[in-house]
């Protein structure tokens, strides 16, 4: 993953471009965006405070997400495998990953992981040791959240196999993604479902996309966890 992403960097926006994609969303910045949102309001809903919370975002890539979010927690930190994604961020704090599954940081050094359509670049057992070291710099109680694209929904499906960026892409769904968290001894707290409605109609029914939010047939799915005693 890492060759191939340092390969990707210099057009890496270009490379994400799809009719479908482009449809769905003019800005490809609402797709970080909406991201965030539920991100957001996940926190709101668990009574959790971001203001007071460290933040790592796991497989950061360019730091698009990070860039959105960033002024809303205490610290916002971001990591990748790939030396040439992250050269490209504009991010003060990006740390290099010495591989796909490592993370340079101490054991209990975050509040909130994210990793953002990382899973599907990983393959096999490493997906088991990336969710291991996820839970090892989280502090006891800290939450983990998975977004991945949803492998049921078609136009999902059509545009990742078109995509250069994601030739090696193992879709999982959000039973896999639980499992895999649980196996690694989270507990599961949530999931969501979104990108239900292209940016044109959600900005004129965000109430919708809440409302189908336990419906799996979205775009893309986020779980959120917890770990109870992360890092021991």
């Amino acid at each position: 993953m890492i060759a191939e992403f340092d390969e990707y960097a210099p057009a890496y926006a270009e490379l994400l471009q799809d009719p479908l994609r482009d449809q769905f969303a003019a800005d490809p910045n609402f797709f970080h965006e909406r991201k965030w949102m539920v991100i957001r309001d996940f926190f709101a809903r668990h009574n959790l405070n971001i203001s007071t919370s460290t933040w790592l975002d796991v497989g950061c890539g360019q730091g698009q997400l990070l860039n959105v979010a960033k002024g809303n927690f205490a610290r916002a930190v971001g990591c990748d495998p790939s030396a040439a994604m992250i050269q490209s961020s504009p991010l003060a704090e990006v740390h290099h990953q010495p591989s796909d599954v490592e993370l340079p940081f101490p054991s209990n050094s975050f509040d909130f992981v994210s990793a953002v359509c990382v899973y599907h670049h990983v393959h096999g057992e490493l997906r088991t040791a990336l969710t291991q070291s996820i839970r090892r710099v989280l502090r006891p109680g800290g939450v983990f959240c998975m977004i991945e694209h949803n492998p049921w929904n078609p136009v999902t499906q059509r545009i990742v196999k078109r995509c250069p960026v994601d030739r090696d892409a193992e879709l999982l769904a959000a039973s896999t993604a639980r499992r895999l968290a649980r196996e690694s001894g989270f507990q599961i707290l949530d999931t969501t479902n979104f990108l239900f409605l292209p940016e044109v109609l959600y900005r004129r029914a965000a109430w919708l996309e809440k409302a189908l939010r336990h419906t799996p047939m979205g775009g893309q799915f986020a779980v959120f966890c917890r770990a109870e005693d992360a890092g021991e």
